[in-house]
């Protein structure tokens, strides 16, 4: 599955890139978005019917047909249905990725500035822990201690 998945695809694909054919490079890129789309959706189909016979030849019948330059399963698809409801919904799409990618912002700087305030509280206790051993340290060889040693040992 993974060689006619993934590795096959890409290698045609910088192949496509490499010698700038259009054709090929736009029938490429159509495999990676469905490839993709179908990912995405495997992963909940896994979960629900992988008890159902043949379910791994049927995925995999599946790929080869998107793959296939008899068949251009994954160029029917993605003229089909793909790019009619993405360029529908593009707007709306667009949109709902820059308030995503604020809010990822927010939260980043957040988390960042939370992460901060703990990594400096941990080295001030650290430090103020080390300074109590080492004062504790230091102390054990004072000149006191030194003189309560017997000269013999």
């Amino acid at each position: 599955r993974l060689l006619f998945g993934m590795l096959y695809p890409a290698y045609a694909s910088y192949k496509a890139v490499k010698s700038k054919n259009i054709r090929e490079y736009v029938r490429w890129m159509m495999y990676w978005i469905i490839f993709a789309l179908f990912m995405a959706t495997e992963t909940f189909t896994d979960l629900l019917i992988s008890w159902f016979p043949f379910y791994y030849e049927i995925k995999m019948a599946f790929v080869i047909w998107l793959l296939s330059p008899y068949t251009r399963g994954a160029s029917l698809l993605y003229r089909k249905f793909v790019h009619p409801t993405l360029s529908r919904r593009e707007k709306e799409i667009d949109a709902y990725i820059i308030r995503a990618r604020e809010h990822s912002y927010e939260t980043v700087v957040r988390f960042g500035k939370r992460g901060l305030n703990i990594a400096a509280t941990a080295a001030v206790q650290a430090a103020t822990k080390s300074q109590g051993v080492l004062v504790g340290r230091l102390r054990s060889f004072s000149m006191q201690d030194l003189r309560s040693i017997p000269d013999d040992a």
